[in-house]
């Protein structure tokens, strides 16, 4: 992903811990926070070591990082989404991580339209 559209420092995460929506499903936990000035979204990543070792941590992010690019046309902009992995995304393929976070985006009303494409 682009630099801009990346989260990475901790007063940003906290921030939209603290101000921002949560949306959860068993996979993934969502933070939504409205940034109406800002003209594209942004993700930030939190998998922890309760996932995995490194290899599957990295495999998940990639998953989340890809299923992101792939509905980039259908997620509305002007917001940060911090995605939180949980324990089962570990033994999920890819199809089922894009199916599980697109559920997670859907119940946030972040997603303009459902795309019917798999």
């Amino acid at each position: 992903m682009k630099k801009k559209l990346r989260i990475k420092k901790n007063d940003e995460f906290q921030l939209a811990f603290k101000k921002g929506e949560s949306f959860a499903n068993r996979q993934f936990v969502v933070y939504v926070l409205e940034k109406p000035d800002q003209d594209y979204f942004r993700i930030g990543l939190s998998v922890s070591k309760k996932i995995g070792n490194a290899v599957v941590r990295n495999q998940v992010k990639r998953y989340i990082r890809q299923s992101f690019l792939e509905l980039k046309e259908n997620i509305q902009t002007g917001k940060d989404y911090v995605v939180i992995a949980r324990k089962p995304a570990a033994d999920m393929g890819f199809s089922e991580v894009k199916s599980s976070l697109t559920h997670v985006l859907k119940r946030s009303d972040s997603l303009t339209f459902q795309s019917k494409k798999r």
